[in-house]
């Protein structure tokens, strides 16, 4: 029996909940070997051959290579884990959200200074907010793909 999360109506959300753990395990994992100076090297000096050391799914590893957060999100990373990946390319965090919103680091400084998105037309999937899906960075439901 399927368990029912109610929270999958929220625009612009991925909950991580155990599903979401197990899916993106060893892509958490590589991000996590990126703690290590010598693992960064070795990503930066090769990503594609380091990427291939893991357990990943070729759509994880495409992810990556693309720096597409949001992709990885949906593929089961963890936001805290796939920031070791922009650090790795010396980014901040706000850069990297930044990203994932379709906005420049001081568009989204900005806007998280204004007090964030509107929940206006943002509650339920189907609704007209900036956060649907349509509206993101990746164009329909962030469907992007590396070399696309």
């Amino acid at each position: 029996m399927a368990l029912h999360k109610p929270y999958t109506d929220v625009p612009g959300t991925t909950i991580f909940d155990a599903e979401q753990s197990r899916k993106g395990y060893h892509l958490n994992q590589f991000c996590m070997s990126l703690m290590k100076a010598e693992n960064r090297t070795r990503f930066k000096a090769g990503e594609r051959a380091y990427l291939d050391n893991w357990a990943m799914t070729e759509e994880q590893k495409q992810a990556v290579l693309a720096r597409d957060l949001n992709w990885c999100i949906r593929l089961g990373g963890n936001i805290y884990f796939l920031a070791k990946i922009g650090a790795t390319d010396g980014k901040s965090f706000q850069q990297m959200a930044g990203s994932m919103t379709g906005m420049t680091e001081a568009e989204y400084r900005d806007m998280m200074i204004g007090g964030g998105r509107s929940v206006e037309g943002n509650r339920y999937v189907g609704e007209g907010g900036d956060a649907q899906a349509h509206r993101q960075p990746q164009g329909q439901g962030g469907t992007k793909k590396a070399g696309a």
